[in-house]
């Protein structure tokens, strides 16, 4: 821990002559500097602080972040940020950065929004203390991402009080088109045939409790843990059973499964993206074209009318 505080140190006295320079914004430019965890909090962070802030995200866009790694800059670019937006439970080596960082403000979203429980057979029930395993992918819900921005909002403004009214402004322009994107995924919902879909990695029980609609995971929570026989065996029954059309799989995740699985079922595979981060390879450019990307695709599979 103290060999961890004395690189910390070093590199944020030396900014202008090390490589910690590139994680975080110029000096004197004027800007709050806004660290975030990964994709979605970056989304936010930039709708609510607009032309105010500069953020930067740990998790490169293509990398999976379960699994992030933090290089020394990085943490150092925690320690003099003026906001730090992450989950913890989520990226252990982000919970273990901001501890020994010690920023002047963190957004940790797991204080706050209520937490999920996955179940063995890939549904969702509420959290409770020492029970399961808690799904991290709370951003799947656009109402949670309200909430998480309202949040924002409140750091926002306490870091720099005389623009707190745009910060306002911000994030109810930002709530309204949550709110929207809300209402039009419950619209395309609405009917379906099918209930049950079928994912490679169990990260959409947020997105099933909301919509009404049932997650068949074909992996837990945790998208490099290879699922055994008898739980593959499981899922194709709950194919069958429920006449389901395609299987989806993820960008990040191997699709071998996936697509072995829809084989051996005469079944379409199509994509659903879990929003860690955008690539070139994204159904759209930010969090709403690709949740609302999702939410086609699922009408489309389980005959939505």
């Amino acid at each position: 821990m103290k060999i961890w505080r004395v690189i910390v140190a070093a590199c944020a006295l030396t900014l202008a002559l090390s490589g910690c320079a590139s994680s975080v914004p110029s000096a004197g430019d004027g800007r709050l500097s806004v660290q975030v965890a990964f994709y979605p909090f970056q989304f936010v962070a930039e709708r609510v602080g607009g032309d105010a802030v500069s953020v930067t995200s740990l998790t490169a866009p293509g990398t999976e972040p379960h699994d992030l790694e933090l290089a020394p800059r990085q943490v150092a670019a925690l320690a003099t940020a003026d906001l730090v937006i992450f989950q913890s439970g989520f990226q252990p080596a982000v919970d273990t950065a901001v501890e020994q960082a010690q920023p002047a403000r963190v957004v940790d979203t797991a204080s706050f929004v209520t937490m999920l429980t996955a179940t063995t057979d890939g549904g969702e029930q509420p959290a409770e203390a020492g029970t399961g395993s808690k799904d991290p992918h709370t951003w799947l819900d656009p109402t949670n991402v309200v909430t998480i921005a309202e949040h924002v909002r409140d750091a926002l403004s306490q870091a720099r009080p005389e623009q707190a009214a745009a910060f306002a402004a911000n994030t109810r322009r930002l709530v309204a088109d949550l709110t929207n994107l809300d209402a039009e995924i419950k619209e395309d919902l609405t009917g379906c045939a099918i209930t049950p879909f079928i994912t490679s990695h169990a990260a959409f029980g947020y997105f099933a409790a909301r919509y009404g609609l049932t997650q068949v995971g074909i992996r837990g929570l945790e998208p490099d843990v290879e699922p055994s026989a008898s739980r593959i065996v499981e899922v194709q029954q709950v194919a069958r059973d429920n006449h389901v059309t395609t299987i989806f799989f993820e960008a990040l995740v191997s699709p071998v499964v996936a697509q072995s699985m829809a084989g051996d079922l005469g079944l379409r595979t199509d994509v659903l993206d879990p929003l860690e981060g955008i690539t070139a390879d994204s159904r759209g450019t930010d969090y709403l074209a690709v949740m609302r990307a999702n939410a086609n695709s699922l009408k489309v599979a389980n005959k939505c009318s």
